[in-house]
């Protein structure tokens, strides 16, 4: 099927031209590799589509299809199993022929295939167990391509040039699909079967099994993902990856707290959580770091992950450790324009596909983002809070300050005391805040904003980096540091008020314009400021209550923005959509202002929303049509699932419900609150790493009790009713 060339105005854009929600691939995904299969368990069988093996943005398995006597089995049922792990499709045989007439019924012969993505391996197990009374032969195929096209050429890219497939390497139980990209690497595609098939050519794989009553038959098929200049794989059997991965879920579980609740229903909603950010997570050099999202995401966003980093920080700090130390590493030192370098800045993004290295994306290492500088410094100063971890924080000190010249010095170029943006790459993004769609910033008449650009919420970002960081330089020792730091955000905070709040609106601008003119829109933005602290008190009250008014409040969640606004269309990426981060910070900033019932609603809604998702898993945004009853939320037909900073937002809700605030020896919980659906809480190791407790918050008509089920010596529990 040929794509259609479409032009639009952002050439980052992702196509939609059809959509099958009620067929929602299946996704594996382990460290930079992961896998797309429809519900058979195949790959773009029946058309060309998104479905694939990828390994850093590049599909090295484009096509993959069992058969059995030339005929696709009959479809079961399937479960993704072990905490994300494993993949599991039942099949059983159709009515199969030979020569007219009827050789197997259907049903005689149940399959079984169980797939898992290991360090660059996808490894799958296919059991076949016979249940007829007599003697059955089945031909058992699997055919299969590598196109080693780029990710960004799925999304609807065209290329004029492309690097050179080479014929296929055969061998009695192995084929090798070769490809030289116009990078000069070697990427291929190694498909190994066991135990050998009956016959064997570079695009199928044949099987001839006799099976008795009750018999059963085992096959294997291992797809290795190899790329020149990366570490030889160590390729496993099956059983052997199965363990490792075991393994290695087991420890990652032993060193987090644990939530139950009574509520299966929200166990099953947290537990999927967990699980997407576990898959989503990849062990880099510098620590695990979560990938943004499935498809089109799985790389290391800086902005994605430091929010899901802080969503997350208490339940598991260990992932804000390695998203500082690989964003202090990726840090950039030097100008680039073609890239949106500066130095001290932090990355938006990295690519390692083959058009990433060619230029023809500027995403090899790309820094076109206006908010993960300070976002950096918030990430850092709030692990330090929730640690006392020096060692890293001593380790990155440098890297902290050239973030904080960065603000001050290339973000602020016109010296106003707002940190704005103007992108210098001719193929870079033309908005660089989180809602980077080219429509998503503009004025109450529409006409798009000019840039540089200065965000409401950006500003509130730097407020709370450079307050934090004013407490940490003390602890730490640097006290010229914190007395300038804290100055300059109580300074920022004033200027902020003045220039960025709208009596008519009740609200803040969404942005200021390169002519320092406020984008006048109600838009979800201000729910950022809340969570930051940089609102007044006396204006943050109505910011929330206009949140969760009808024109924000779908009943799934709050829009983007707000009904009525000009550009709102509630099926749009960023002009009337739900995203559940959004909503997460949003409560996170209402229960800092004294409003945790509000948190409590937003928490209620999403969990409502999560009940009519595939698997329980929030996606990373939804469509913002109000709430009906008897219908679910509607589907984005785009949008990435799983998603890091939607796996993560349902920890930071609960943790404004419970006005939860952990330090390296106090646990405290300001007007605890729980919703209807939830009689009990119960929190396991809630600390970890260095001292902990275990605690049960069981719901009451008016407030929540809280019971300490144990607690290390050195820790200190408080409840402020």
């Amino acid at each position: 099927m040929a794509k259609k060339k479409i032009q639009v105005d952002d050439k980052w854009y992702v196509l939609a031209t059809f959509a099958h929600p009620e067929e929602q691939p299946q996704v594996l995904k382990n460290d930079e590799t992961f896998a797309m299969f429809d519900r058979f368990g195949d790959i773009a069988a029946l058309a060309p589509g998104q479905e694939g093996l990828y390994h850093n943005d590049t599909r090295y398995l484009s096509h993959l299809e069992l058969t059995m006597d030339g005929a696709r089995p009959l479809y079961l049922g399937s479960a993704v199993e072990h905490a994300n792990s494993l993949l599991a499709i039942d099949l059983m045989n159709p009515d199969l022929t030979v020569g007219g007439k009827l050789a197997l019924a259907k049903g005689t012969l149940h399959l079984l295939r169980s797939k898992l993505i290991w360090q660059g391996c996808c490894y799958e197990h296919i059991r076949l167990t016979h249940h007829g009374d007599e003697s059955a032969t089945v031909r058992v195929e699997l055919s299969f391509e590598g196109d080693f096209i780029d990710l960004f050429e799925v999304r609807g890219m065209q290329r004029e040039q492309r690097g050179e497939r080479l014929p296929p390497e055969v061998s009695a139980c192995e084929v090798v699909l070769p490809y030289q990209g116009r990078d000069k690497l070697w990427r291929r595609t190694r498909v190994r079967f066991e135990p050998r098939p009956r016959s064997i050519d570079g695009g199928r794989a044949s099987f001839e099994l006799r099976l008795d009553p009750g018999e059963e038959h085992h096959l294997y098929c291992t797809v290795s993902c190899e790329c020149e200049g990366e570490p030889a794989l160590q390729v496993l059997t099956y059983a052997a990856a199965l363990q490792a991965n075991t393994s290695a879920r087991t420890e990652s579980q032993d060193a987090r707290c644990l939530l139950e609740t009574s509520n299966p229903l929200v166990n099953l909603w947290l537990d999927r959580s967990v699980s997407d950010l576990a898959m989503l997570t990849t062990e880099l050099p510098s620590g695990p770091y979560p990938f943004a999202g499935v498809p089109w995401y799985s790389t290391t966003f800086g902005r994605d992950g430091i929010l899901t980093a802080l969503e997350y920080l208490w339940v598991d700090p260990s992932l804000a450790r390695g998203v500082l130390g690989f964003l202090a590493a990726t840090q950039a030192t030097e100008f680039d324009p073609e890239r949106d370098a500066e130095p001290g800045k932090i990355l938006h993004e990295a690519r390692a596909s083959e058009m990433a290295h060619t230029r023809e994306i500027p995403f090899g290492r790309y820094y076109g983002t206006v908010d993960a500088t300070p976002l950096f410094l918030v990430l850092a100063a709030a692990y330090w809070e929730r640690t006392g971890d020096e060692r890293l924080m001593r380790s990155i000190w440098p890297n902290l300050l050239a973030a904080l010249e960065w603000i001050d010095r290339y973000g602020d170029v016109d010296g106003d005391g707002f940190v704005e943006y103007a992108r210098k790459s001719k193929d870079g993004l033309t908005q660089q805040g989180w809602k980077d769609s080219q429509d998503s910033v503009f004025h109450r008449d529409g006409q798009l904003a000019e840039a540089p650009i200065a965000l409401c919420e950006v500003q509130g970002y730097v407020y709370q980096g450079k307050q934090r960081m004013a407490g940490m330089a003390r602890a730490l020792g640097e006290t010229a540091l914190a007395g300038r730091l804290a100055q300059e955000a109580e300074q920022l905070r004033r200027r902020f008020q003045a220039a960025f709040w709208s009596e008519e609106l009740g609200t803040y601008a969404l942005a200021l314009d390169g002519h320092k003119q406020r984008c006048d829109v109600l838009s979800s933005n201000p729910g950022h400021c809340l969570w930051s602290g940089i609102a007044a008190t006396e204006h943050a009250q109505r910011v929330i209550d206009g949140l969760m008014g009808p024109a924000f409040f779908s009943g799934w969640g709050i829009r983007t923005i707000a009904q009525a606004q000009p550009r709102y269309n509630p099926m749009s990426y960023h002009n009337g959509s739900i995203w559940p981060h959004d909503n997460a910070l949003a409560a996170a900033g209402m229960a800092h202002y004294g409003r945790n019932e509000e948190a409590v609603r937003l928490l209620s809604s999403l969990f409502d929303a999560s009940l009519h998702f595939d698997l329980h898993r929030l996606p990373e945004l939804f469509c913002g049509f109000p709430r009906r009853e008897g219908a679910g939320p509607t589907l984005y037909p785009v949008a990435c699932s799983p998603q890091a900073w939607a796996a993560a937002a349902p920890f930071a809700i609960l943790q404004g419900c419970l006005g939860l605030e952990l330090r390296t020896d106090a646990v405290c919980l300001h007007t605890p609150r729980l919703p209807p659906f939830i009689d009990w809480l119960r929190l396991t190791r809630l600390g970890l790493p260095g001292a902990s407790c275990d605690l049960l918050l069981q719901r009451h008509e008016r407030s929540v009790g809280v019971e300490v089920l144990r607690k290390d010596a050195n820790l200190r529990v408080s409840v402020v009713a």
